[in-house]
């Protein structure tokens, strides 16, 4: 694999007296470059890039996925699983100053999905790459006119192999639909359809030491087995969007979602007891068929004023989700005494399984906002929110289990003008999130854990350097409680987290030629309660890092019109791995190398992207949860072309 990217740079290379030319814009998939759309360090998605310090799954040390705060261009989605760049356009992390104005933020910060929307033109596009370690991948995606200005088809496919440090593969299979319709001037509908087949995907194993210890080296790329143990999942996201400018400053947007998640069949692989020499037991966990469904929308309408230099905006908004789960019901094998590095080759055993626990969650939340922007001088917003949320768990034999919470839920947020390119701002908001379920080595795994209500705080600065070039520092308090193992095995809530930090981020061109963002995150994450005050539970929350920094930098070079070469380094400081604080995962830094050259293929638009990650073949652990691990990638190169039809 190695061979063949050294070929296709050289190719790229050798013809670039004959392609490289001054290439037009393109809003196309050889445009992608999330470096450059990038606003700030807080995270962004484009395409198969992404950069930044946070993404969809850690925000300021937590998940807003997990908490329940996606979004789909600004309005609430029930994700069970997240859009894949068929249907999506971009990925981009609201928090901080990147949240003001954002009418009803979460504490957790917001995950905001962009739509791909069909467009007047015909168009298409084909990307297709791999990996040193031998993964490959197509994609296409087409954009058809059906009716001029009124009707247009959006197509999408996708077919590769993935390929993980651990040793397992998987085959995949993705495609989605999309219509954009606009029957009046003033009404857009966009109905989508997005699905993603998984199969052959095996199970590794994840590791836990049998005292408080990391587990001995493991070996890259060497997965040995069982074979049988690999899974099959279906994913789809489904819905509409709609916007209708209904006049005289009003305007009514509308999204309805469909999100599921089916595993046709699953399991979990664990080396239990790891000693330091190796030695484990091998336990093997196997799962029916489970299902995880979510219906979810909003309904909003906003009235727009129009004072001079002022703007007023209010809000009046209506979400509701019903999700419905079905899991358990698992087989367990204790497989015997092993090594970590002795393959597992026995047959297949017969899979008897039991009865399966059914969970039901429904939510209305209504809700007002009100947001007001003046001119040179600040802005101030505002939010109220009534929320019903009501949960029931069937598990077999037992009766019915109810839980009901029906809280109040305020939001304000500000920002001030103090000097030409100075802005101050700060927000306070409330929430009522999902704390996740329990993981798959828990004695209660799977098991959706029950609503939280947390709190955030912020108070920040923003500095424009240059128009293009911004500043930003943030002090933040989020505040919620923290569920982890207690002595049971049973994951369960232990106390509560407060994480106080200091948040930077600095993006923007720094010359014609020099592009860079990046960020550093310095937190202190305090674990409280009855387990703190007693010493059963470490000061320090299992998975959080004190500090975290990101740094990247592209470069257009002035020899080769087209050739951009970029610099990414990123460190995370030490993780507490175990509830007790006596392990720890070392602070690691990788380094990422890449290239980018956008030519002309033909008359066609392309780029061809070329990348070495972990640079210096950096061994490192992750954390599965507390005390379970698994190893990270080690240097792998990667490439793609994307060409523009």
């Amino acid at each position: 694999m190695l061979n063949t990217l050294k070929s296709t740079v050289l190719l790229a290379m050798v013809a670039a007296p004959v392609w490289a030319q001054t290439t037009p814009p393109a809003a196309g998939r050889a445009d992608d470059n999330a470096l450059r759309q990038a606003e700030d360090a807080f995270g962004t998605s484009v395409g198969r890039e992404s950069i930044g310090l946070y993404n969809a799954g850690s925000v300021r040390g937590f998940s807003p996925i997990a908490a329940g705060n996606a979004r789909m261009e600004g309005l609430y989605f029930d994700q069970v699983w997240g859009p894949s760049a068929r249907i999506r356009r971009a990925t981009n992390i609201r928090v901080g100053i990147s949240a003001q104005g954002t009418p009803f933020p979460a504490p957790t910060g917001i995950v905001d999905y962009s739509v791909r929307k069909p467009g007047d033109a015909a168009k298409a596009a084909l990307v297709t790459g791999g990996d040193s370690y031998g993964a490959l991948f197509v994609e296409a995606d087409a954009e058809l006119p059906l009716m001029e200005r009124s009707l247009s088809l959006g197509i999408g496919a996708a077919a590769g192999t993935n390929e993980y440090p651990n040793g397992t593969d998987a085959r995949y299979r993705n495609a989605a639909l999309s219509l954009r319709w606009r029957p009046l001037a003033s009404l857009e509908i966009v109905p989508f359809w997005n699905r993603l087949d998984t199969y052959d995907d095996e199970k590794a194993p994840s590791y836990l030491p049998a005292g408080p210890q990391l587990p001995p080296r493991i070996q890259r790329r060497r997965f040995l087995g069982p074979e049988w143990a690999d899974y099959r999942t279906t994913a789809m996201n489904a819905g509409m969007l709609t916007t209708w400018q209904a006049g005289e400053g009003w305007t009514v947007r509308a999204g309805l979602f469909r999100s599921m998640y089916d595993d046709h069949r699953a399991f979990t692989h664990l080396l239990t007891g790891v000693t330091p020499d190796g030695s484990a037991n091998r336990r093997l966990i196997v799962d029916p068929p489970a299902e995880n469904l979510s219906t979810s929308g909003e309904l909003r309408a906003t009235r727009a004023i129009a004072e001079g230099p002022r703007l007023h905006q209010v809000h009046l908004s209506l979400r509701g989700r019903d999700r419905q789960r079905r899991y358990d019901g698992s087989q367990v094998f204790d497989l015997g005494r092993t090594t970590v590095d002795s393959p597992y080759d026995a047959p297949q055993p017969n899979f008897v399984f039991g009865a399966q626990t059914r969970d039901r969650t429904r939510q209305w939340t209504g809700g007002l906002a009100y947001d007001g922007r003046w001119r040179g001088i600040g802005e101030l917003g505002f939010s109220l929110q009534k929320t019903d949320y009501r949960k029931r768990l069937q598990k077999p034999a037992l009766p019915l289990v109810t839980a009901r919470d029906q809280p109040w839920l305020a939001n304000v947020s500000a920002a001030a003008h103090l000097a030409p390119g100075l802005v101050a701002f700060g927000s306070f908001t409330r929430g009522l999130e999902e704390s996740g379920a329990a993981p798959s080595n828990a004695l209660n795994r799977n098991e959706l854990l029950p609503a939280i209500r947390t709190t955030q705080g912020d108070l920040g600065l923003r500095y424009a350097l240059t128009p293009s070039v911004k500043l930003v520092a943030t002090v933040f308090d989020l505040r919620k409680p923290y569920f982890n193992f207690d002595a049971a095995n049973r994951y369960a809530q232990l106390g509560d987290i407060e994480n106080r930090g200091l948040e930077l981020s600095l993006a923007g061109p720094l010359g014609p030629r020099l592009n860079l963002v990046a960020g550093a995150v310095l937190s202190r994450p305090r674990a409280t309660g009855e387990g703190v005050r007693l010493g059963r539970v470490g000061r320090q929350p299992v998975g959080m890092s004190r500090r975290s920094a990101d740094l990247n930098l592209e470069w257009r070079t002035p020899w080769v019109d087209g050739l951009s070469l970029d610099l990414g380094a990123s460190h995370a400081g030490a993780i507490s791995a175990t509830v007790d604080n006596r392990v720890a995962i070392p602070a690691r830094t990788l380094v990422a190398l890449s290239g980018r050259y956008r030519f002309l293929l033909g008359a066609r638009p392309a780029s061809l992207r070329v990348a070495v990650n972990n640079l210096f073949d950096t061994y490192g652990l992750e954390l599965r949860g507390a005390g379970a691990y698994d190893v990270i990638a080690g240097r792998v190169a990667s490439a793609y072309l994307a060409v523009d039809f």
